[in-house]
Order: structure tokens, then C-alpha cells, then sequence
């Protein structure tokens, strides 16, 4: 299982590498990177609105690498048989936490759909990632809405049962411990809170070379977790109704694409889970 990183993997240099990679993106977000970056790959292979994105700093669309689009899981559960419309929003007045929120594109979405009364907090450990996602939320005139924080997504700096929605685009798979990940989203949200999550999977399991590769790592590939995995983990941290309900060939043309095995059907998914 991709839950944990392999045994006497070096998780301080795979951070350390991550750390670089997001640091190079924020300072030069049209580098040569693994994975696609900016607004128009967030339009055409992750169904973002254009207009939406349009009325955004560029500072924050410039430098969004997700692998989905976790906001939009809102409109897919409506369709969905079995689920409370009540279980969707944002809504306004909520609060949510855009857990590793890079440079703040999904944090400023979200903070336009929970209004004035509302509250969007990003938590980030790239200080210029932070940098851009706090200097964008004074552009967007929302910062009256949005709190940035430094902190870890194993060791959340929020406190408990605080969150009514937690969004998360492609960051679990760069963490070593997912359990601890899944445990710290469930012990943020309220009773009744949903998880919105757009994250990398693969459908069976990456070879050890490719796991304990940091570069693969840091491009969101080597930590992939199996999709099977992912209800698995949401159910033992607490989280119920867990399901996949979109995917997204994210890698699509990028050099990430030919370096791991193409039977793989590595993708991108959005993934909903609600706490009881």
C-alpha cells in the first residue's frame, strides 16, 4: 500500500524535495516541471470555469498544479442517488480549509462561495507558495475572508471539529504518512462535514524503484496511492460515504507520463467523504 513510504525512505529529504519543487514553482511557474501548471490546463483538462478563474489574480491562477477540481464535486453530488443535498456547498457562512493550499486558486474560489460572513482558511508549508496565496487575496479584495497559515497537512494548525468543508488538491499523495493525513482532516471537520478531494491514483501498485524515486515524489507520481485505497483510508480515520466521483487525465503530455509504467492508469480523481 502507498499509505505509508517505503521503509528507510529519507522522509526529510523527500520534504526537503517537495519543498524545492513548490518553492521553484511559486518564484517561476512557467519552468520545465513534470506536471501542468496554469489556468488554461485547469480549463481544459480539469473543467475549472474560465470566467471564474478570470476574475482571479494571476499570481494565484498561474501557479495552480492540481490534479482536479474538488469545487466542482459540489454539482456532481447533486446528480449523485443517496446523498443530502444539504451534504454539498460550500455555503455561505461556512467555513473551509484548503488543506495545502499552494498559491490559493481553490482557497479564493472557495472564499467568493462562502461570502463575507464566511471564512476560507489555506495551510501551506512553501513560504512563497504562502506569499502568493496571501498577496492574491489582497489583489481579489478578499482577504477580510481568508487566513494563511504555515503548517503540515500531518499536523494541521486548526483546531478540532473547526471545519465544515476541508478541499484538497493533489497534496496526500506527497505525504508519507496518509493515515495521519486522513486522521488530522477528520479531527478538523465538524460533525457532518465533508471532505472535497482531488488527489493522484494509480490502480495497482508502483514498483519500488519508482516509490523511492524523491523527483517522483515531488511530481505527485511515486506516492500515488492505489484508488481502491483511498475509501479505505478515509473510512479508518472516521470518514464515511467515501467515493470516487470524477477523474481527470491530469498527466496527460507531460514527462511524468513516460516515466512511470502507462498500464498503470495513473489519473487524477475528485473524491468526496463526509465525517458522521
Amino acid at each position: 500500500m502507498a499509505a505509508t513510504s517505503p521503509i528507510h525512505f529519507d522522509v526529510e529529504h523527500l520534504r526537503e524535495e517537495v519543498l524545492r519543487t513548490y518553492d521553484r514553482v511559486a518564484r517561476d511557474p512557467h519552468g520545465n516541471f513534470h506536471f501542468h501548471r496554469g489556468p488554461r490546463y485547469a480549463v481544459d483538462y480539469l473543467g475549472y470555469d474560465a470566467q471564474e478563474l478570470a476574475q482571479l489574480p494571476e499570481s494565484c491562477t498561474a501557479r495552480f498544479a492540481g490534479v482536479g477540481n474538488p469545487l466542482r464535486i459540489a454539482t456532481v453530488l447533486a446528480g449523485l442517488p443517496g446523498i443530502d443535498p444539504s451534504q454539498a456547498g460550500p455555503y455561505p457562512g461556512e467555513t473551509v480549509l484548503d488543506h495545502a493550499c499552494g498559491a490559493g486558486m481553490d482557497l479564493l474560489l472557495a472564499a467568493r462561495k462562502v461570502g463575507p460572513h464566511g471564512r476560507a482558511i489555506g495551510v501551506d508549508m512553501t513560504p512563497a507558495m504562502r506569499a502568493c496565496a496571501q498577496a492574491s487575496a489582497e489583489l481579489a479584495r478578499l482577504v477580510e475572508r481568508v487566513q494563511i497559515r504555515a503548517g503540515y497537512m500531518e499536523n494541521l494548525p486548526v483546531d478540532d471539529a473547526s471545519v465544515d468543508l476541508v478541499i484538497s488538491n493533489g497534496v496526500v499523495n506527497l505525504a508519507p504518512d496518509k493515515t495521519r493525513v486522513f486522521r488530522e482532516i477528520a479531527r478538523v471537520l465538524r460533525p457532518g462535514g465533508r471532505l472535497y478531494l482531488a488527489d493522484v491514483v494509480v490502480q495497482r501498485e508502483l514498483t519500488l524503484d519508482a516509490r523511492e524515486n524523491p523527483d517522483l515524489w515531488a511530481a505527485c507520481v511515486a506516492g500515488a496511492m492505489v484508488e481502491t485505497e483511498i475509501p479505505l483510508l478515509a473510512a479508518e480515520a472516521g470518514l464515511v460515504d467515501g467515493r470516487v466521483v470524477q477523474r481527470f487525465d491530469c498527466f496527460r503530455d507531460t514527462s511524468a507520463e513516460v516515466k512511470v509504467a502507462k498500464d498503470l492508469f495513473i489519473q487524477g480523481v475528485n473524491f468526496y467523504a463526509r465525517r458522521m
